[in-house]
């Protein structure tokens, strides 16, 4: 039987979680979450995200330069990338992508280390966690290419090549991504109350393509919108696609933490 998977926390960000860290997770494993995946921003949490994850069987590690740190990027980090993903509690590239929103570094410089990354995730046959923000015109285009040669060159990642994490886009997009077997990231933004269009994409979308995640100790659910998130949260989200598609949230528990197994392959790391 699956428990809880948050696919998507950071845990490794020292300055939301070092006061009270061992209390955060002791509240997420009560209510029945059974694994959570750190994804890294940079190399140094990247590290971090795998030092976690060697001291509890329940964490895993995703590793990879955010769009918003390509700027630190080095000639010297694929390798550097390359030898953590020797360790087997990593499971996943990322979280890496696209950010036009924020812009924290050009465009040119954005789109060289995300294909860096995609081609390191290719390589290792490893899914990637991937972030997108007002780029989806862009990213979309390299992913499709991206998964393309992945089915050209037999790669078995073409069945499980990733998940596009905290999706928002429109219904059209989601069933585009689905169909190229990429996985949606639904997170706290859809308990929100005015978030209705979100709601309604989530509720037409098949329960085989959703994982659930809380993107801690950002965007927290609805009734702790506003404050810090945490994991022991992502039941709240489970809840949340419950009520919007009128079943059992342990139907919902079970085939999310189902995808999330499928996609990173996890249970056979424990």
């Amino acid at each position: 039987m699956f428990g809880l998977s948050d696919t998507h926390c950071h845990l490794n960000l020292k300055t939301a979680f070092q006061e009270d860290f061992e209390e955060v997770l002791s509240r997420a494993w009560e209510t029945g979450l059974d694994r959570i995946l750190i994804p890294g921003i940079d190399l140094e949490t990247s590290r971090l995200a795998v030092e976690m994850a060697q001291k509890d069987d329940r964490i895993f590690a995703a590793i990879g330069i955010h769009p918003n740190d390509a700027l630190k990027w080095k000639d010297t980090n694929r390798q550097d990338l390359m030898t953590l993903a020797q360790n087997p509690k990593v499971v996943a590239i990322g979280e890496i992508g696209l950010d036009y929103y924020r812009e924290h570094a050009p465009r040119d410089i954005q789109l060289e280390i995300l294909k860096i990354q995609l081609e390191l995730a290719a390589s290792l046959e490893l899914p990637v966690i991937l972030h997108n923000r007002d780029a989806i015109h862009d990213l979309w285009p390299i992913l499709q290419d991206w998964h393309s040669k992945l089915v050209q060159a037999g790669n078995p990642l073409k069945a499980r090549p990733g998940v596009l994490h905290a999706f928002s886009g429109e219904l059209p997009t989601a069933i585009t991504a689905i169909d190229r077997s990429f996985l949606l990231g639904i997170g706290g933004p859809v308990t929100f109350k005015n978030a209705q269009d979100r709601q309604e994409v989530v509720r037409q979308l098949p329960l085989s393509s959703i994982l659930i995640e809380t993107d801690a100790p950002y965007l927290a659910p609805h009734p702790h919108r506003g404050q810090r998130n945490e994991p022991g949260f992502v039941s709240l989200i489970a809840d949340q696609i419950a009520l919007l598609k009128q079943i059992p949230t342990s139907e919902v528990v079970i085939n999310t933490a189902g995808n999330a197994n499928r996609l990173f392959e996890w249970r056979n790391c424990s």
